[in-house]
């Protein structure tokens, strides 16, 4: 019993302590000696309540950049305990990851997306006698970063970030940015805005909210790929973060865990009683009002991306895990699993609001659960 006391908290410590420079995958033995893969509960090792069930071999996944930071906590969790299984999941952005689902090349995708008709036609190649499925797992504010120096609490509303990141306003001293920091001592400086080069769900989530909440200022129709003229770009959060942090007067959208190391975020003002910045909380208030809009066994979900409701931050993504409901190959099925049971468990996300990340609302993650159960 001590020494199941002594892994519990090493695990624990180890959750707390994760961040994107975690392997993505593990081995080995744990404290006990006992192999994690074919038991019935990984807690039988000591380790945790993670079930291995009969998972083992090597899982590939690719996909959402902004989920990764949680993807490596979670993957270094369960390698611990199911050390038969290697879980390699690549981050390479949402479009690259629906690609390499729907062509066979990995067990399961991340994507901030819902699937896209066609994208659920395609799938159904690669699952015999079923499709793939929208699974709701994670949610995440997209915080607008900036750096600025001398200003550290910068208020926007949604038509001038509009207007920012369509190059219509050029000056951080512009008369629209000064009437909503009358107290800032903004200077006359270029604004550099950063987007995604590559395809990517936080980009469509993004820009979601420039045109429900700015419909007269971005007239883009919207999606994976950055439409507006301009600006840099860089792949993935973690460049665009990269980019904001060297350049003065730099702005980008990036998922929260990347806008760190002195970049200041965007407090938005959505008509609420405050402006709302990033946070965890701020995004599950924002997922609580979601409505499942996916058939059958797919959970994709509908945002409010205009609310006014005090605290809730609209700019908030929900990154699905794609997978077969039906015709998942028999050699990684059990460890797909095994894996996202681990994900939708209460363990699983309990550690996302300590990685800056928000759990999914428990009326939604339940359902998560019974179909993963369900995937054959």
């Amino acid at each position: 019993m001590k020494l199941q006391r002594m892994n519990r908290r090493a695990l624990t410590l180890g959750a707390l302590a994760v961040s994107g420079a975690l392997a993505l995958t593990a081995c080995g033995s744990d404290d006990t000696g006992t192999k994690g893969s074919g038991s019935s509960s990984a807690a039988a090792t000591g380790a945790s309540d993670i079930k291995c069930d009969d998972a083992k071999g090597q899982l590939l996944a690719d996909g959402s950049s902004a989920q990764k930071n949680a993807i490596d906590a979670w993957v270094k969790n369960f390698t611990q305990a199911c050390n038969g299984v290697q879980v390699n999941y690549k981050g390479s952005g949402s479009g690259a990851g629906i690609t390499a689902f729907t062509q066979g090349t990995v067990a399961f995708a991340g994507s901030d997306s819902a699937l896209k008709p066609e994208e659920v036609e395609a799938s159904k190649k690669v699952c015999t006698g079923g499709q793939g499925i929208d699974l709701p797992m994670v949610a995440g504010p997209i915080a607008v970063a900036y750096n600025l120096s001398g200003v550290e609490d910068l208020v926007l509303d949604a038509p001038t970030m509009a207007k920012i990141f369509d190059g219509k306003i050029k000056k951080w001293n512009d008369a629209a940015i000064a009437k909503l920091n009358p107290d800032a001592k903004l200077p006359d400086l270029q604004i550099q805005p950063y987007h995604r080069s590559d395809e990517s769900g936080t980009t469509d989530n993004f820009t979601k909210y420039l045109i429900a909440a700015a419909p007269n200022d971005w007239k883009y129709e919207g999606g994976k790929a950055w439409q507006a003229k301009g600006g840099q770009s860089a792949s993935g959060s973690s460049g665009v973060a990269q980019g904001v942090k060297q350049t003065n007067g730099a702005i980008g959208y990036m998922e929260l865990s990347y806008a760190k190391d002195g970049l200041g975020t965007v407090a938005l003002n959505t008509g609420a009683a405050a402006p709302v910045k990033a946070s965890s909380d701020g995004a599950t208030k924002a997922v609580a009002a979601a409505k499942v809009v996916g058939t059958g066994n797919d959970l994709a979900l509908k945002l409010d991306y205009t609310t006014k409701a005090d605290g809730a931050y609209p700019i908030t993504l929900v990154t699905y895990e794609i997978a077969c409901d039906k015709g998942n190959k028999a050699d990684t099925l059990p460890a797909t699993k095994a894996f996202l049971r681990y994900l939708a468990s209460e363990q699983g996300q309990g550690i996302l609001s300590g990685i800056d990340y928000a759990p999914i609302p428990d009326s939604i993650i339940t359902k998560v659960r019974t179909t993963i159960e369900g995937l054959s």
